[in-house]
């Protein structure tokens, strides 16, 4: 894509109502724009790093054996009273009245729903297990709506939904998602520590959250340096299989929050305690039968008797993790994105841009990297190397690729790795190969 023609306005200055980091890297990046208190509209730079954050979700989950599918974001509220839900929810629920006078909200959540699909859908205890997912819109709305995407009112979530006929069954499903969670943030350049978490107002016995380590983390965070060394990847997983083993390496080990860390039991002490700021992307929950109960969702067992489905539940904040990845990864020049979500590959940077040997060799690197599949962002405005390169440091790409007048003669490019901040001067053919051979 070139610059040129692509949608991006970027801000010198901080608006005055971003007061953490990712809010104010987010607006300056031109990823996007409030629309009102708690709801942004998300710009085409802002959408690529969604959408490449969606598409390692939709991957992850289909290695783990869920099925995607989509379910609206207005719910009858019927169904919620079926399930008690209705009037417990509270004020951050957004309740709507159709042009008939049917109570209706804006889903915070899906339980309900997912649970009404299984009723009517399913019949025998052969039809077990079952796993589903949608990636969608909700809405809660947030008393005092603040911090960008990390806390809005409206926000893109993956919520995820396990049925199993027993509670050994269900907790086998958590496993499998416990394991895929790990995997998830992992392939998104993220070390995130599972945590034993309450369930609040979804319910359930078995519940942890998914935290990631930001200085500007909302939660004290309190856990063994084992568990930073430890790598989702190494363990060679069988979703099929037994995931028991792995679930309990992770969990055997301390990790809390400030709201469930107690000095007087902590197994840890002196320097293999770290502590630290985290900010929770991800919450799992089993359920047991709070919701087929109320709702009437039963199999039938060989013996002709009706038994209730033990659900889970699983969710991660998609949106909210643009804003957490940039708060666990930035310095004071703008963002530094892990490779696997960065909106674009390369930021390719020409010093100057209508000369005709520099647009050749930029031109030329432009189609032999988009050629090879690479993401290429070109900077070919017409502005000063100082603004392009400040542009580029801030939105952050893994890539810099400069062509100047001084290294073309020379038959070199510059290339800098932006996390960390590594510069070289290569041949042309050694830059794209170096380029070539990380991404692949």
């Amino acid at each position: 894509m070139r610059l040129s023609r692509y949608f991006l306005t970027t801000l010198k200055e901080t608006p005055a109502e971003a007061k953490i980091v990712s809010h104010r890297l987010m607006l300056r990046a031109g990823m996007v724009r409030q629309a009102s208190a708690g709801i942004y509209s998300w710009l085409p730079l802002g959408f690529r790093v969604l959408r490449n954050i969606e598409n390692i979700v939709h991957e992850e989950m289909a290695a783990a054996g869920a099925q995607a599918v989509l379910m609206p974001t207005l719910q009858l509220a019927d169904l919620w009273r079926e399930s008690g839900r209705y009037d417990a929810y509270g004020p951050e629920m957004l309740r709507i009245s159709d042009r008939h006078d049917r109570d209706m909200l804006y889903g915070p959540t899906n339980e309900e729903q997912i649970t009404q699909i299984m009723r009517d859908d399913i019949r025998s205890y052969r039809d077990l297990p079952r796993n589903l997912y949608h990636i969608q819109w909700k809405f809660r709305d947030e008393i005092r709506p603040r911090f960008g995407v990390m806390r809005g009112r409206e926000f893109l979530m993956k919520d995820g939904y396990s049925f199993d006929l027993d509670f050994e069954a269900a907790k086998r499903s958590y496993n499998i998602m416990f394991v895929a969670y790990l995997r998830t943030y992992a392939r998104m350049g993220l070390k995130a520590i599972p945590m034993q978490a309450d369930s609040g107002p979804i319910g359930g016995d078995l519940s942890h959250e998914f935290v990631i380590l930001a200085d500007t983390g909302e939660s004290a965070v309190y856990a063994d340096k084992r568990l930073f060394d430890m790598d989702p990847h190494a363990d060679d997983v069988d979703f099929e299989g037994d995931l028991e083993p792995i679930f309990k390496k992770w969990t055997s080990l301390y990790a809390a929050t400030d709201e469930k860390h107690d000095p007087t039991v902590c197994s840890v002490e002196g320097e293999n305690l770290v502590e630290a700021r985290g900010i929770e992307v991800g919450h799992i929950f089993y359920f047991g039968t709070k919701y087929s109960e109320p709702l009437g969702c039963a199999v039938t067992m060989p013996d002709g008797e009706k038994r209730l489905i033990h659900g889970g539940s699983y969710g991660i904040g998609v949106s909210r993790l643009v804003g957490a990845i940039i708060e666990a990864s930035h310095d004071d020049a703008g963002i530094v994105w892990p490779d696997a979500v960065a909106p674009f590959n390369v930021a390719l940077i020409n010093l100057k841009s209508g000369d005709e040997v520099c647009d050749a060799v930029a031109n030329d690197l432009y189609a032999k990297l988009s050629d090879a599949g690479v993401q290429v962002l070109h900077d070919d405005r017409d502005e000063r190397a100082g603004v392009k390169f400040a542009d580029m440091d801030l939105i952050g790409l893994p890539w810099q690729l400069t062509v100047g007048p001084r290294g073309v003669k020379a038959g070199t490019v510059e290339l800098k790795r932006r996390a960390g901040g590594d510069k070289e001067e290569l041949s042309i053919d050694s830059a794209l190969s170096r380029i070539l051979d990380f991404d692949s």
